[in-house]
């Protein structure tokens, strides 16, 4: 969302739908059911309020580390930089769905259900995913080490 205010907007927009639609609720995969509702509110909000954006950037403590001295916690930022630049390059299809395996930790299952895609499109666009990240990582790394050099 950007902003932790419209993040809490939003956050609370879709408890109050998912308390209102409870009886509705068939049982199966209560989390699947609950982050679609999260996200279906967050794409609804994003088209009355910023039209023609789609996820286009993750929040900024997505990537954030523990690390113990300056230059570990260093190294990791320019790593979590880079990855974050990379991930903001796919498509937001495969961006969304590598965020909820990688990062959400969403079975195959669940991340079906919260796109509404069917699994076997769900693992395809996780496996092209992977392979645009790493190509994006890759290519990112040889052009600093040219840099450095």
């Amino acid at each position: 969302m950007r902003d932790p205010v419209d993040a809490e907007d939003v956050t609370q927009e879709a408890l109050l739908r998912a308390y209102r639609f409870f009886g509705g609720f068939r049982g199966g995969d209560a989390r699947a059911w609950l982050l679609q509702i999260v996200r279906n509110c967050c794409y609804t909000w994003m088209q009355n309020n910023r039209p023609g954006v789609a996820l286009d950037e993750l929040p900024e403590g997505s990537f954030a580390s523990d690390e113990s001295t300056p230059e570990a916690a260093a190294f990791a930022s320019v790593d979590a930089g880079r990855v974050k630049r990379a991930l903001e390059e796919l498509p937001a299809h495969f961006r969304e769905i590598f965020v909820l395996r990688e990062l959400e930790g969403c079975s195959y299952k669940e991340i079906a259900a919260i796109t509404s895609h069917p699994i076997g499109t769900v693992m395809s666009a996780l496996a092209r995913a992977r392979k645009q990240l790493k190509a994006a990582l890759s290519e990112s790394q040889q052009k600093e080490v040219r840099r450095a050099l």
